[in-house]
């Protein structure tokens, strides 16, 4: 018999469908530095909510933590340490939202605001990763990580001129820092328990099969490619945020 913390996955299809997705999501995060829960959190919301936030950030935290020692001479310390600050302030402000404010309208909020860096980055406007920049980045990322459990699409926008490698390993240090940061206040207020974690760890082995095929992949993809994906990412992710955030107003 299924154990009781494991009920969602009693039917094969939703465990093999939930499986692909983290595998999917993986490879792109190894790839490009973003895309594991901007893929995995609006499909998981419909699938299988249980996933979100507590379980997609305990593998999208280890994933991204990984990239980042995988590539840690390329990593960028000022734009990691300015947006880590930002990070911190963010999932406080969200964790203290979730009892206070719907969280219905904040996530069609942040998607909006992604939409629309999306379209400035787009139209030629260079967001450089200044102190500042990278601070509102990250105090973004921090609320938008810690309420659904997607928060790389700000970082990617303020460091998508950055090179390949430096994306991958900058936001991957930022966002395990933040994940650990953002389970930290989760657990603090019972949103992060066993069941979450026993959810991920059955969840963690197509991580790693996803991390291990990007090994063979990064190589190959270029800055411009790159930069392309990472905006393409973000609209994908801000429109998910509204469909799913729509679907649970039904």
């Amino acid at each position: 018999m299924m154990p009781t913390d494991l009920l969602p996955f009693t039917q094969p299809w939703v465990y093999g469908l939930m499986a692909a997705l983290i595998a999917i999501s993986a490879f792109l995060q190894g790839v490009g530095g973003v895309g594991f829960t901007m893929f995995a959190a609006p499909v998981a919301l419909m699938i299988c909510p249980e996933l979100v936030p507590g379980p997609l950030l305990t593998l999208g935290g280890l994933v991204t933590l990984m990239t980042a020692i995988r590539e840690r001479h390329h990593i960028a310390w000022s734009p990691v340490s300015c947006a880590v600050g930002g990070r911190i302030v963010g999932a406080l402000i969200a964790v203290l939202a979730l009892g206070r404010l719907a969280k219905g309208p904040l996530s069609l909020l942040f998607a909006g605001l992604i939409l629309l860096a999306v379209t400035m980055s787009a139209s030629g406007l260079r967001i450089v990763a200044t102190k500042l920049n990278s601070g509102i980045a990250g105090l973004v990322s921090g609320i938008m990580g810690t309420l659904t459990s997607v928060g790389s699409p700000p970082l990617a926008i303020t460091l998508q001129y950055h090179t390949p490698p430096t994306i991958r390993a900058t936001i991957g240090t930022i966002l395990a820092i933040g994940a650990t940061v953002s389970l930290f206040f989760l657990a603090a207020i019972g949103h992060y328990r066993w069941h979450d974690f026993l959810l991920s760890a059955t969840l963690s082995p197509f991580m790693f099969l996803g991390f291990w095929l990007s090994n063979k992949a990064r190589h190959r993809v270029g800055a411009t490619a790159l930069r392309r994906g990472l905006l393409i990412f973000c609209v994908v992710s801000s429109i998910g945020l509204i469909v799913k955030t729509l679907w649970l107003w039904k």
